[in-house]
């Protein structure tokens, strides 16, 4: 699917705008200030995705925070870390250090509140802007490979990527990370009919 310059730049905002946000809720979280930064957002075919993913991640196992939304245009949401990345970011924000015994026990509940503040920041972005309704579920984290997370997540080849990769900075910790967001071709096509009819009352 080709986007105008226009229309991936007001995609790259909203996405832009939901990372702010969320930021400034992980900064209350802990002690060290904390930023979030996109390099790059792509839209992708479901084939494209996966290739990417896998060869970004070098095959790496991921660990994932999947959250549903449904209304005015619905899809699957999912930020993704690989392992290594996932522990770090548990590490700092909660003082678990790796390999300890309490880290599995804890992690799922911290990597899903990340999660959920930075996928509810980014889709709250979206909907707020664009004056949409969305629902969203009660997020459900998992660990596995790229191939049965985006199997997961209902990705068919009728479903069309909204990937960008974000980087967590905290002090001199660089965690990487990725933010999919999976729509059908339909729900897709209804995000990009507010973008426009946003961008032609401005």
């Amino acid at each position: 699917m080709k986007l105008s310059a226009r229309q991936l730049d007001a995609l790259q905002e909203l996405v832009n705008i939901g990372i702010g946000q969320a930021a400034g809720i992980l900064n209350d979280m802990i002690e060290s200030p904390i930023r979030l930064q996109i390099p790059y957002l792509q839209i992708l075919s479901p084939t494209d995705v996966q290739t990417q993913l896998e060869d970004h991640l070098s095959g790496e196992q991921i660990a994932a925070v999947q959250l549903k939304f449904t209304g005015s245009f619905g899809g699957i949401a999912q930020l993704v870390f690989p392992t290594n990345s996932a522990a770090a970011l548990v590490t700092m924000l909660t003082g678990e250090e790796v390999g300890t015994h309490d880290l599995d026990s804890v992690k799922i509940g911290t990597l899903s509140e990340v999660g959920n503040i930075v996928i509810n920041g980014v889709m709250g972005a979206i909907s707020n802007v664009l004056q949409q309704r969305l629902n969203y579920s009660i997020p459900n984290y998992m660990e596995g490979t790229i191939a049965n997370l985006l199997i997961s997540g209902g990705l068919t080849t009728d479903t069309v990527v909204l990937l960008a990769q974000t980087r967590f900075i905290i002090e001199k910790l660089h965690v990487e990370g990725d933010i999919i967001l999976i729509f059908n071709v339909s729900s897709f096509d209804a995000l990009l009919a507010a973008i426009n009819q946003l961008a032609g009352g401005l």
